[in-house]
């Protein structure tokens, strides 16, 4: 019996579930009576038509990443892990003590300081419901999406009642420190001269690279990520091979809980410069999102983030320049989200049957 080619399932699968959704998001607008080629032209010309554009994009890519491998890591686990939401919020609060307490001299430094922070808060926000799985048994969706409640109402009382400045009616902390401000797009040489001040991607979005790449790393070259495979595969033949459900089930979700916790990084030190109520804006539940369409690898999660970031963008731009409504590019995210994730094997049984058939005949001739 022939496989299926890789790359039928990598790329072939994952584009055709795309278009699926997109002529299906076209079907919809034009039911509203809009013309679907023009949401279209609108979209691409306002996520990726301009620097303006593209800054946007990868600023908004930047933070999908984050919670994409958040997402992934705890996957191979076979841990569903919802709370990127609650942890990336846990962790811009950690990310603004941080920058607060001290008068760093150099954002190089303040970036080192600010990225622990985010990602220490946000790993000890996962700690909880992970412990809480390995050792009681609650289940972790349910424990997660708790946590994402219960981080929105900590920070809320800390940007209220401990962090907001004296005589200040925004529930914000005080802004950080120019020192700590992260070079933008624009701040680069060669191609700052196209982006604008105004560009919100920065620095950060390097460090999103680099952390699929350590991601990578740590599932498929390391033993922890291995074992952490080889549980999420089987948990019985995990502990007939000697790993320690308690031990992966903590090690993932922390690993989880600190990377949601790094978007901080991107969101409250590279744009906001201060800490905000809502400033995670639904992108640990867009991360599930991400993860799925990058079939939880490093690289696709990647690819998806650029989708979902502009698709961003674009919804923003769509809903400025069309009486479209904004609420339509979350109609998109998720029928992107139901063919990646939920239809994905409508096509791939009909897709694999037939490049099966065609080896098999192959070979017989």
């Amino acid at each position: 019996m022939e496989k299926t080619p890789k790359w039928v399932d990598v790329a072939l699968i994952p584009l055709l579930n795309l278009l699926i959704a997109f002529v299906i998001s076209g079907i919809v607008v034009l039911l509203i009576g809009e013309d679907p080629i023009k949401a279209i032209k609108v979209m691409v010309s306002g996520a990726l038509g301009s620097p303006y554009g593209w800054g946007y994009t990868l600023y908004y890519a930047t933070n999908f990443i984050f919670t994409g491998l958040a997402v992934a890591v705890a996957y191979h686990a076979s841990q569903f892990n919802i709370g990127g939401e609650g942890q990336a919020t846990l962790g811009g609060l950690g990310v603004a003590l941080v920058l607060l307490a001290f008068p760093w001299p150099h954002w190089t430094i303040a970036l080192i300081a600010a990225m622990a922070g985010g990602a220490i808060f946000g790993a000890a926000w996962a700690a909880i419901p992970a412990y809480l799985q390995a050792k009681r048994g609650s289940h972790i969706v349910i424990t997660t999406i708790m946590f994402n409640f219960i981080g929105a109402a900590v920070l809320n009382y800390m940007l209220v009642n401990v962090l907001r400045p004296r005589g200040s009616m925004d529930p914000a902390t005080a802004r950080f420190g120019p020192a700590t401000h992260l070079p933008t797009f624009h701040d680069f040489p060669l191609v700052g001269q196209f982006f604008s001040k105004s560009v919100p991607a920065n620095v950060s979005f390097f460090v999103a690279i680099l952390a699929c790449y350590l991601v990578w790393v740590l599932i498929w070259r390391t033993k922890l990520g291995f074992e952490i495979r080889a549980f999420g595969r089987s948990e019985s033949a995990a502990r007939y091979a000697g790993i320690s459900p308690v031990k992966i089930v903590m090690a993932a979700m922390l690993i989880s809980g600190g990377l949601a916790g790094l978007m901080a990084i991107n969101n409250v030190m590279g744009e906001a410069h201060r800490l905000v109520l809502n400033s995670v804006e639904g992108a640990g539940f867009i991360g599930i999102a991400v993860a799925l369409m990058g079939r939880n690898h490093p690289f696709g999660v990647f690819l998806a983030a650029l989708l979902f970031g502009f698709l961003y963008q674009g919804g923003g731009e769509l809903a400025l320049e069309t009486t479209i409504p904004r609420e339509l590019i979350t109609v998109i995210q998720a029928l992107v989200i139901l063919f990646t994730g939920a239809f994905d094997n409508m096509l791939r049984a009909p897709i694999e049957s037939f490049f099966v058939a065609r080896a098999n005949a192959r070979k017989e001739a």
